[in-house]
């Protein structure tokens, strides 16, 4: 058989949910592999469809969605005709609250999220919808290398045209400071230790703060062209700016913030935004 690769085909930056880490902003590299025979114009798949038939395939089954682990025994469903309406129990004995459109989450099989799974998963769906002379399709879901800090996010952007607007989608993202024109490693660990994890949300959507258990906790919520969001989780997970949480935002909050540590210093912040995009804030 004849194969085609495609490396770099496209990023996802989603979320899931994991016992212990709770709400996992995350970025997977895509490479996909067709295997099969030559059609009449000599090819497996026309590059110039790879786009417009894989990628949308692969953003419409999980790209800016929030995936819920569907065999998890502490996972409980709020509403049975809504599977974007649950509570998922973390095994600390807290817990996170979600509601939202069924097109915002995917249920996966299994107790946790696996990339292998994953990846299997999609192989198998894009399958379906490939020409007959495509026999195999192998999807690799890699990980960005990177040398340095990084921090994973989750969020949700109620004003932005598309899936971004849903509240629980993400990304692994790599954080590089400048302190007076040189790298700052500290202040970059600092900032990856911080944000491990982190939920940043918008002062204007909080619409609660109560203690459960005595642990305290945040609701936030909104409504946008999709519907109605909302997400509850404890405050010790949680970063709450002023502004929007969009890239440029969360570049000017990270020097504002690194700022107060290093008042004397000046201070240039590179935000990423899953890989290869983001931000900078400078001053």
């Amino acid at each position: 058989m004849n194969r085609l690769f495609v490396d770099n085909l496209t990023v996802i930056d989603f979320a899931y949910l994991d016992r212990h880490r709770g709400l996992v902003g995350e970025s997977w590299i895509v490479d996909i592999e067709l295997a099969g025979e030559l059609n009449d114009a000599g090819m497996v798949f026309d590059f110039g469809h790879v786009k417009s038939t894989i990628k949308a395939h692969i953003d419409d089954q999980v790209d800016h969605r929030l995936l819920i682990p569907a065999d998890y025994s502490r996972l409980q469903w709020l509403d049975p005709q809504s599977p974007g309406h649950f509570r998922w129990h973390l095994e600390d004995g807290t817990w996170i609250e979600h509601r939202s459109p069924a097109q915002a989450v995917a249920t996966v099989p299994g107790e946790a999220v696996e990339r292998q799974a994953i990846a299997t998963r999609l192989s198998e769906s894009l399958q379906r919808v490939l020409p007959d002379n495509v026999h195999e399709v192998r999807i690799n879901l890699r990980l960005e290398q990177i040398e340095g800090a990084w921090y994973h996010y989750a969020h949700g952007l109620k004003k932005h045209d598309g899936n971004c607007q849903r509240i629980a989608h993400g990304h692994r993202s790599r954080i590089q400071i400048l302190r007076n024109g040189e790298r700052a490693p500290d202040l970059e660990h600092y900032w990856g230790e911080r944000w491990r994890d982190i939920y940043l949300a918008t002062a204007d959507d909080r619409n609660d703060t109560f203690d459960d258990a005595g642990i305290s906790y945040h609701r936030f919520s909104y409504d946008s062209d999709q519907g109605h969001f909302e997400i509850a989780l404890p405050a010790a997970r949680t970063e709450i700016m002023g502004p929007d949480t969009t890239v440029e935002w969360i570049a000017c909050y990270l020097w504002d913030e690194t700022r107060k540590l290093e008042p004397e210093s000046r201070i240039e912040v590179h935000a990423f935004e899953g890989v290869n995009k983001g931000a900078i804030a400078e001053g």
